[in-house]
C-alpha cells in the first residue's frame, strides 16, 4: 500500500493539546479512516477494556466549546450530539486492533510516524533552546563585564575631563 496516502500536515493539523496529552479526536480518525464516527465509536465502545483513561476519554462540555471557540463555528448540522473521545497516541495504536481493517493499519502507520517525528523536532527544539541560552548566558556575561568596564572609562573620562578644563572665574564687576 502506499505509505503516503494521507499527507502529514493533514495529520498534524488534527492532533490537539487537551489535558496535557497530544490526542486526536474520534471525528477525525473516523474521517481518516474513511468510517464513520458512530462506526468507530461503536468499535470502540465493544472494546472498551482496551481504551483505559490515558488511552482515551471523553471530552468534557467545557473542553468541547473550548474546543470549537479556537476554530470557529462549527458548520450547520456539524453539532455533536454526544461528546468526542480523544485517543492519545496509544489509543490511536489500539484504534488499529478493534477497526481491523486494511486501511485502518496503513493509516496508523502514518499516524504514528508523525508523532514519532513530533517528538523528534520536540527534542531538537530543546535542543536549539539551551544552545541559544547558553550563548545568551555566554554573552551576557561578557555584556555585563564590557558595561562595567564602559562605566568606569566613562568615569575616567570624565575625571580627565575635569583635570583638563581650567577653572571658571568670577566675572564680577568692581
Amino acid at each position: 500500500m502506499d505509505s503516503n496516502l494521507i499527507p502529514q500536515e493533514a495529520i498534524q493539523n488534527n492532533i490537539f493539546f487537551i489535558r496535557k496529552k497530544k490526542v486526536m479526536l474520534d471525528r477525525d480518525l473516523a474521517m481518516l479512516y474513511e468510517v464513520e464516527t458512530k462506526q468507530l465509536k461503536r468499535a470502540v465502545k465493544r472494546n472498551i477494556d482496551r481504551f483505559p483513561e490515558d488511552f482515551m476519554f471523553e471530552l468534557t462540555k467545557e473542553e468541547y466549546k473550548s474546543l470549537r471557540y479556537q476554530f470557529g463555528t462549527l458548520k450547520r448540522g456539524e453539532h455533536a450530539k454526544y461528546l468526542p473521545y480523544a485517543f492519545t497516541e496509544h489509543g490511536i495504536l489500539m484504534l488499529s486492533s478493534v477497526l481491523n481493517s486494511e486501511k485502518a493499519i496503513q493509516v496508523n502507520i502514518q499516524i504514528m510516524r508523525t508523532f514519532t517525528k513530533m517528538r523528534e523536532l520536540l527534542v531538537n527544539y530543546q535542543e536549539v533552546k539551551e544552545k541559544i541560552k547558553a550563548i545568551e548566558k555566554k554573552y551576557d556575561y561578557k555584556f555585563t563585564i564590557n558595561s562595567l568596564l564602559m562605566e568606569d572609562i566613562l568615569r575616567d573620562i570624565e575625571k580627565i575631563k575635569k583635570f583638563l578644563t581650567p577653572p571658571k572665574k568670577d566675572r564680577k564687576t568692581h
